[in-house]
């Protein structure tokens, strides 16, 4: 396994550009110790990013520069002015739109309509966005390749990263390309998605800060998910569905936090 992961690693050199490179502070996998979090010097006034729980798997991002992110938009981007940029993935209709609003400026498809990869680095003032892609499962049980995409947002030396509607385990080399992440937002349906136990061994396998819940049709799964890693994350429950990050707010614990939203 760590000579895969040492593989994949080294492969990134042809896949990174060297101005990503530059200024690409997530992508590095390191071997690290199980049960270790990896501490980080924080700035005692962090700037702050707000994520607002708009409905399903749609997140609102607000990054402190303005840049307001609405993920996996499918024509409902929740409460406030319309999003700078969207992200959308094509498992399902409730995950794209292919009207989106005019006015927003970036329209980001987790997949290539003209067959292949997406390949998204963009630099929006103070975030920039890629994506890493992964296969999805049709309906009659055959593999789209690059269908879906794990779309990560690095903003105010955070990393987050929005899996979308994940149907496998990330590959080592999908691992390299994803690197460190802070946020994780998490689909946790358990059925039209990765099943809950080969969920958790992902949330498990990226060893993120702060976990949030998403894309659930109902308490059950959510529980079941809350359940099986109790033992080994704190779990807060909000009142409202927002919460503000910043690199000196995380949990020096991992955590999943929960919000209300669909």
């Amino acid at each position: 396994m760590m000579r895969m992961i040492l593989a994949a690693v080294f492969s990134l050199a042809a896949w990174v550009s060297p101005a990503q490179a530059e200024f690409s502070r997530c992508i590095a996998f390191v071997e690290r110790t199980p049960g270790i979090v990896p501490v980080r010097l924080a700035q005692a006034a962090a700037p702050e990013v707000r994520i607002t729980f708009a409905t399903h798997s749609t997140f609102r991002i607000q990054t402190p520069a303005g840049v307001i992110i609405a993920t996996d938009y499918a024509g409902y981007a929740g409460v406030g002015p319309v999003p700078t940029v969207v992200t959308m993935n094509h498992a399902h209709d409730t995950h794209f739109t292919d009207y989106p609003d005019p006015a927003i400026q970036y329209v980001l498809r987790g997949w290539d309509p003209n067959g292949g990869p997406a390949d998204h680095k963009l630099k929006i003032q103070d975030v920039l966005i890629r994506n890493v892609p992964t296969d999805i499962k049709r309906w009659d049980g055959s593999i789209e390749p690059f269908g879906n995409s794990i779309f990560i947002f690095e903003v105010a030396d955070l990393c987050i990263g929005h899996l979308g509607h994940l149907h496998h385990k990330p590959t080592p080399e999908q691992l390299a390309r994803i690197g460190r992440l802070d946020v994780l937002f998490v689909p946790v349906d358990g059925s039209y998605t990765l099943n809950l136990a080969e969920m958790t061994e992902v949330v498990k396998q990226l060893r993120t800060s702060l976990v949030i819940p998403m894309h659930y049709f109902a308490g059950s799964s959510l529980q079941r998910f809350i359940a099986t890693l109790k033992g080994e994350f704190r779990i807060e429950v909000e009142k409202e569905p927002v919460t503000v990050v910043s690199l000196a707010t995380l949990p020096s614990r991992p955590t999943i936090r929960v919000l209300p939203g669909y």
